[in-house]
């Protein structure tokens, strides 16, 4: 049997990918075709966040291993048939470090394999893949209106001048103190 998948990259504009893929298969090969069907370049770190019905994280299965006494699972560990049960059901991929991209994957049918398929492939593509990943976080909270405008942030010049040094100036210094000198060098001299 082969699931037909929907891998959709979390940003405003519609853009997804249909993968088939083994349900035999693991979600280190799912992971690969992910990477394929979007064309992510590089070996970066990634993860899958098996969810409930209800969306929320029962597990995460990391690309390596992080655990501490090297005993975590890992998506060479896991086979999709663990993971999807029945058309409808999703998982969370992140792919990346410092630019993060972010899929839903939803199983949509269950269907057939096809004889000489060297499965995952990815069979329908839509929408342009972005240069750079989406900042989802700061487009979610410039919504949310937690960014505060560029106005709203004092100038250089008025903070500045809040802070000036004026005070500073009205200080004394003895400078009966000048009789000190660095005599260390006058050895060197004669």
């Amino acid at each position: 049997m082969v699931y037909k998948l929907r891998i959709i990259l979390d940003t405003k504009e519609d853009i997804f990918r249909d993968v088939e893929i083994k349900c035999k298969q693991t979600l280190w090969n799912l992971h690969l075709g992910i990477k394929s069907a979007f064309s992510l370049m590089g070996e970066d770190l990634s993860l899958f966040n098996i969810l409930d019905e209800e969306g929320v994280v029962m597990r995460s299965v990391p690309l390596e291993d992080m655990s501490d006494d090297g005993e975590g699972e890992i998506m060479s560990d896991v086979y999709l048939t663990e993971v999807f049960e029945k058309p409808g059901d999703k998982i969370h991929f992140q792919y990346g470090f410092m630019d993060l991209w972010e899929f839903f994957v939803e199983l949509v049918e269950v269907i057939d394999e096809k004889p000489a398929v060297n499965y995952p492939i990815t069979v329908f593509r839509f929408g342009k893949m972005p240069l750079k990943a989406p900042n989802r976080t700061a487009a979610k909270a410039k919504r949310n209106g937690v960014i505060p405008a560029v106005d709203d942030f004092p100038s250089f010049e008025d903070e500045f001048n809040v802070t000036a040094f004026e005070d500073e100036d009205d200080e004394t210094f003895d400078d009966e103190d000048d009789d000190f000198i660095d005599d260390a060098f006058d050895d060197d001299l004669d």
